[in-house]
């Protein structure tokens, strides 16, 4: 289910590497392992090598070798034991010596490439224990090494432009959390069913088609908070509130097709919505399209949300939302570019923006609105199949 080697995008990264001198980098972050590698790890034990020149080198655990020569781009994989019963340090340890052995082996200790800044990471596929870098991992690296430097900024500038094989795998995830969504509206039951049983009833339909989806996919998962009605609300967990039937089931959802991934708010009405709603959903529609219209290639970031946040308040909605209005998402569901009003930068071609506009009111209730937006020469172009006006689904 491998696709081909993304040769641009790798290019892309060498060439930026040449610009700054640099031997190789060494990744660890599940997301830039994938960026850079292909493979998903199963466990975030697994690191890269990266070349400015020549094939990365991916490190995985024994027992993800198969998985890894299904799906990772080079040949050059080398494994370690997750238990030794010749060595009591953790595995992350052997990963480590791993590391240092390739670069010095190969004469790459010279100016080297690390996730010095890495302020997040995704998930890797166990997703509920993420392995998190620590300063003996650093300091080990940079040991070994003449000159360390901190390659987030080179990582995130090339990932924030996609070529065309990442475009493909993210309209993959944007298909199968279509297909989500509608099974969920076939099945949405209100007065009778709870927002954590729609959770899960959207993440595992999504993760029953995913698997496997055509020929294309091999691991699917999605991630869903869902609040419904006067249960809506920012930054807080999926409850067991009944599903309202007048007053829309707002759905948080992160789909995740072999570490592509999609950052959604879509909405459902099993019923015509309350007048209150009616009109608030008008007001965020219009909100979305002009966002969406004023991402053009040379656009500020900073602009977008400006016109955002201005447009909430004069919908009747000042100082909202209180969570940010559009980022970048691709190997991560939040990566840059970040467009707040002091963001640096412009849009620009290749980008994948989600756009989210919201309003909450006091007391529980309100709405988001979300897509991700393909940044064409031209427009910008929804990914997701499934439509934001949920009074028009059915």
């Amino acid at each position: 289910m491998a696709f081909p080697v993304d040769r641009i995008k790798l290019a892309r990264v060498q060439s930026c590497m040449a610009e700054q001198g640099l031997d190789a980098l060494v990744v660890r972050a599940p997301d830039n392992v994938v960026y850079l590698t292909n493979y998903w790890p199963m466990k975030g034990y697994a690191m890269a090598v990266f070349r400015a020149h020549g094939d990365p080198t991916l490190l995985v655990l024994e027992a993800q070798l198969d998985n890894a020569r299904r799906n990772a781009w080079t040949s050059d994989i080398r494994t370690f034991r997750f238990y030794d019963e010749s060595d009591p340090r953790p595995p992350t340890a052997r990963s480590l010596d791993a590391a240092i052995e390739v670069l010095e082996a190969d004469g790459l200790t010279g100016k080297v490439g690390l996730e010095l800044s890495q302020g997040s990471q995704i998930c890797d596929r166990m997703v509920g224990e993420p392995t998190v870098f620590t300063y003996f991992y650093f300091e080990a690296i940079q040991a070994a090494c003449r000159e360390t430097v901190d390659a987030v900024a080179l990582l995130a500038g090339c990932r924030m432009i996609k070529t065309e094989q990442e475009i493909e795998r993210m309209r993959l995830a944007n298909e199968l959390a279509a297909i989500g969504l509608e099974y969920t509206r076939q099945n949405l039951e209100p007065g009778r069913m709870t927002e954590c049983e729609a959770a899960a009833m959207i993440e595992g339909h999504i993760h029953s088609v995913g698997v496997g989806y055509q020929g294309k996919v091999e691991m699917a998962r999605a991630f869903a908070l869902v609040w419904s009605g006067p249960g809506i609300a920012t930054f807080t967990a999926t409850k067991d509130n009944p599903i309202q039937a007048n007053q829309p089931t707002l759905f948080e959802l992160w789909v995740c097709a072999d570490g592509y991934w999609t950052d959604l708010t879509k909405n459902l009405c099993p019923e015509p919505p309350t007048p209150d709603y009616d009109r608030l959903l008008d007001s965020m529609l219009s909100i979305l399209i002009e966002a969406a219209d004023y991402c053009r290639p040379g656009a500020e970031l900073g602009g977008l949300d400006r016109l955002i946040r201005k447009r909430i308040e004069e919908a009747g909605y000042p100082g909202q939302p209180s969570h940010p209005v559009a980022h970048g998402v691709g190997t991560r569901a939040h990566e840059p570019p970040f467009a707040h009003q002091a963001a640096p930068g412009v849009v620009e071609e290749g980008m994948v923006l989600a756009i989210e506009p919201g309003a909450y009111w006091a007391g529980g209730g309100g709405l988001r609105l979300e897509d991700n937006y393909l940044i064409t020469h031209a427009d910008a172009i929804a990914l997701c199949p499934f439509g934001d006006d949920f009074r028009t689904h059915g």
